[in-house]
């Protein structure tokens, strides 16, 4: 179905649909810059304390 619009969307305009895979196989990986899952232990509990100590902060200021 190559350039034609798929089922109940007509446009009334060839639209190119390309894959580079498959159809059968899911679609390829791209690359991430950042990733939670690459970060170390201690660094994702840094985080959490910071953003956890963030939001208390917006709590305090609100009760405030």
């Amino acid at each position: 179905m190559v350039g034609s619009d798929p089922p109940g969307h007509g446009s009334g305009r060839a639209l190119p649909h390309v894959h580079r895979h498959g159809p059968a196989s899911p679609h390829p990986a791209q690359a991430a810059s950042w990733s939670i899952l690459r970060m170390t232990v201690t660094a994702r509990l840094s985080a959490a304390v910071a953003v956890s100590t963030g939001l208390w902060a917006i709590v305090w200021l609100a009760m405030r």
